[in-house]
This record gives structure tokens, C-alpha cells and sequence, in this order.
């Protein structure tokens, strides 16, 4: 499936982001949903393809006034939503829905209508990993993120340095939870989460949401806003576990969204002009790197020890301020796909100077899904 006859013509976050008790999680999702109804000049009436994570999808078209012909319920974590993405452009092209809106809400702070996502006691973690004290995000992910250490020879102060980096941009985001400078020296006096994760090199715990429309390039010309095409995209899965990965110090699943996702968008690394990979952790932008061949194995640590991701860096890395610094309600993905068609329509609060093509990488589990949708402001023959 080639996508770049699809574009995204409505784009919106929540109203409020960060701290937000007087709504709910469905709530989170229908603030977000009117406001990028609102943002591509539609009714919910216009609306007849629905896709969403963390809602039942029935309940959620019901609760927004919806009749859709197509839903899509897929739930793989952060990255759902770029799969949402994925699918809901093969979905148009192949006919069965003209009009998708992909929403996402969660009230990860403040607990409000938030589901449980606690594993069953059959389930394989449950088995096979719980008993030996793996349990959580920062105590999965500090076992590949150690063992890559070791073997690609990065240092804590190389995690470090990802924070900092994230935390320039957030600087210029008047959206963004942390804003404040940070030295790589104050990252690594913070305190320890899980080595060797410090505090600042974990995601922010947030309330919030996003929703993105979805149609045919051919009609965007109809819409308020500039559009953004979808020249790409791919997803993939690897494992439920950490511990039954096949390498640690390297995610198949971005291998392979990432190569699918650039052989149908048909361009080069070296013509991506902005990048945005999800960063729960500060380990996560080395693996996107070097497994979306950004960078060689082992090069990414230099690669942003150089500045080339930071402000006015060749490769503009994750300009909102990421998950360490910007947004994280639990499921990440929705707030850098936000980013990417931002900085395609030239509104960014950082924003990257003549960028054309923008590519938006999720993680979803503790490596066992992924996602890359590609996008541009220039429309393909």
C-alpha cells in the first residue's frame, strides 16, 4: 500500500494539557475531537471512519455523535495511533470510509475514568517475568537499555545528554510541562528510578489527548488548512516481553515499520528534514536512530553528542520537547504525530526552518510494537 494519496486535513490537541481533573479519559478524547473538527471546518456528521486506543470504539462514536461505515480499535500501547494512521490511509484508498478521525484521551495524572491495564495472572509476563521483580516500564526497559550500553559503549552521560537536548527544545514550547534548562550534571545528580534511568530521563506523567483527520489528497484543496501528505508508513511487532527479544541492543520492530515505511515514500535519509522518535526514555532516540538507519550501530550517542538533533542541528530531533519534557499522558504517540504535522504546516513553536519531510517513529509495550508514518507538505505525483 502506497499512502501519499491520503492527507491529514484536521489536526488538534486537547484544550489543556498537563493537569487536567475536571475531565474524564473519554472526555479527554472528545475535547480533542472537537477541537480538530473544528480545526478542518467539519461536523461529526462528515465524519464516517473512527479509530482510537484506550476506548471502546462503539462507546466513543456514541459518546461523539458518530455512524461510522470503518473503526479501527487497534491497541498496542504508545504507537497505536500511527498504526491508526497506517491503516485508516489504506482504509481510504481501498474505498471502505472517505473521512477518518483517529482520536486519543488519557487522564494519566489525574486518574480520571482511566482504565485498568493490569495483566492478567495468566498472561506470559505474568508467568515468566513478574516472579523475578520485572514488573513496570523503568524496570523492563533498564534490561535492554544496559545491555546496549555495553555493547555500543554508551555512557550514562550520553542518557544525559538526550535530556538536555530535549529540554532546549521544550524551552521554546509554551506547552511544554518542563521548560526550565537542565545540565547534564543535574540530570545525573537526580534521583535514581531504576539504573541507571534518573528521574529526568523518564517520561512525564500527564493528562491530555490529540485527534488527527484523515481523507483523500484529492480533496484537500476543500479544507481551512494547509494540508499534510502521508508519504509512508509501516508498522511491525516483535514481543510481549523484554526478556524474549531477540537482541537487545537492537528492535526489530523498527527495523522493519521503518523500511517499509521509506521504500513506499520513496525517499532517502538524507532528505528527512525533521525527526520525532518516541522518547519514554532517554535510551529510546538511540535505538530509533540507528534502527531507522539514521546512524551506523553505536553512532547515535555521537551523533546527538555532536548537537546534530538539537536546535539548529542538521536532523531537528523531537522539537516539541518529547515525552521527557512535552507530554506524556501513557500512550506517547498521538502528541509526536501532533509535532510532525505541525512543523509540516510551518506553525510549530520550534519551528524547523523550510522542512519538508517530517518522520514520526512510536514504540508501543516495552518493545513489542512499532510505527513510522512519513509525511510532507508537498504533494506527490
Amino acid at each position: 500500500m502506497r499512502s501519499k494519496g491520503v492527507a491529514v486535513v484536521g489536526a488538534a490537541e486537547t484544550t489543556k494539557l498537563g493537569l487536567i481533573p475536571e475531565l474524564s479519559a473519554i472526555g479527554l478524547h472528545a475535547d480533542a475531537a472537537l477541537n480538530a473538527l473544528a480545526d478542518a471546518g467539519l461536523r461529526p456528521s462528515d465524519i464516517d471512519g473512527l479509530a482510537t486506543a484506550g476506548e471502546y470504539p462503539p462507546a466513543l462514536a456514541a459518546y461523539l455523535g458518530l455512524a461510522p461505515k470503518w473503526i479501527d480499535g487497534t491497541t498496542v500501547g504508545g504507537c497505536s495511533f500511527m498504526l491508526h494512521v497506517h491503516h485508516a490511509a489504506a482504509a481510504i484508498e481501498a474505498g471502505y470510509c472517505s473521512t477518518v478521525l483517529i482520536t486519543h484521551g488519557e487522564s494519566g495524572r489525574s486518574g480520571i475514568g482511566r482504565a485498568s491495564h493490569a495483566a492478567s495472572t495468566s498472561s506470559l509476563a505474568a508467568e515468566f517475568e513478574y516472579p523475578y521483580g520485572v514488573a513496570g516500564a523503568t524496570s523492563n526497559l533498564t534490561i535492554p537499555a544496559l545491555r546496549y550500553m555495553k555493547s555500543r559503549g554508551a555512557t550514562e552521560e550520553d542518557l544525559a545528554r538526550v535530556v538536555v537536548v530535549q529540554r532546549e527544545w521544550a524551552a521554546m514550547n509554551p506547552r511544554a510541562s518542563l521548560k526550565t534548562p537542565i545540565t547534564v550534571d543535574e540530570v545525573l545528580n537526580a534521583e535514581i528510578i531504576a539504573w541507571p534511568f534518573r528521574k529526568p530521563m523518564c517520561c512525564l506523567r500527564t493528562d491530555g489527548g490529540g485527534a488527527l483527520i484523515l481523507t483523500a489528497a484529492t480533496r484537500a484543496k476543500d479544507f481551512p488548512r494547509k494540508p499534510v501528505h502521508i508519504l509512508g508508513s509501516g508498522e511491525a511487532v516483535e514481543s510481549p516481553m523484554v526478556s524474549m527479544m531477540r537482541d537487545f541492543t537492537t528492535f526489530r520492530g523498527f527495523r522493519t515499520a521503518a523500511a517499509d515505511a521509506f521504500a513506499q515514500a520513496r525517499i532517502g535519509h538524507a532528505e528527512v528534514d525533521h525527526l520525532m522518535i518516541y522518547d519514554a526514555f532517554a535510551h529510546l532516540p538511540l535505538y530509533g536512530l540507528e534502527d531507522a538507519g539514521f546512524c551506523k550501530p553505536g553512532e547515535a550517542k555521537d551523533f546527538i553528542r555532536e548537537r546534530n538533533t538539537a536546535p539548529g542541528g542538521k536532523l531537528p530531533m523531537n522539537t516539541n520537547g518529547g515525552g521527557l519534557c512535552y507530554m506524556h499522558s501513557g500512550m506517547y504517540g498521538m502528541y509526536a504525530l501532533q509535532e510532525s504535522v505541525r512543523q509540516m504546516r510551518g506553525i510549530a513553536p520550534a519551528q524547523v526552518p523550510d522542512a519538508r519531510i517530517s518522520v514520526c517513529i512510536g514504540v508501543g509495550g516495552m518493545f513489542a510494537a512499532a510505527g513510522v508514518v512519513i509525511f510532507t507538505n508537498e504533494a506527490r505525483q
